[in-house]
């Protein structure tokens, strides 16, 4: 999963920056949506998904879930249903880790 290196906060995504920064394609995106109820993107008069951060923090709930720890689709959505505020801290600390990760690589490859 890449992070956003954009550090300003947005008001909207659209689905193609969502899946970017996931690198998955966008009809996951839109098939989660339909899997997810936690998930609820406003649409433009176009039917243009417009994703707030909210849907974006429950996309990383959702990839930590099913991409890396291997729960499958109906497992992930009770574990969110019931455990939600926990898989948050813990997507937040893999955050945090990621970080300092690329903030050691980087400092290793200056040396």
């Amino acid at each position: 999963m890449k992070s956003n290196q954009n550090n300003t906060e947005r008001i909207y995504y659209t689905i193609g920056e969502v899946a970017g920064m996931f690198s998955v394609n966008t009809s996951l995106i839109r098939f989660w949506e339909k899997e997810f109820d936690v998930i609820k993107p406003h649409k433009n008069k176009k039917g243009n998904r417009l994703f707030t951060q909210k849907d974006v923090d429950n996309f990383h709930m959702i990839y930590h879930l099913v991409k890396e720890r291997g729960y499958t689709l109906k497992g992930a959505n009770e574990k969110i249903k019931r455990h939600a505020d926990d898989i948050q801290r813990d997507v937040e600390i893999l955050k945090t880790l990621n970080k300092m990760r690329d903030f050691l690589m980087a400092l290793k490859s200056k040396l």
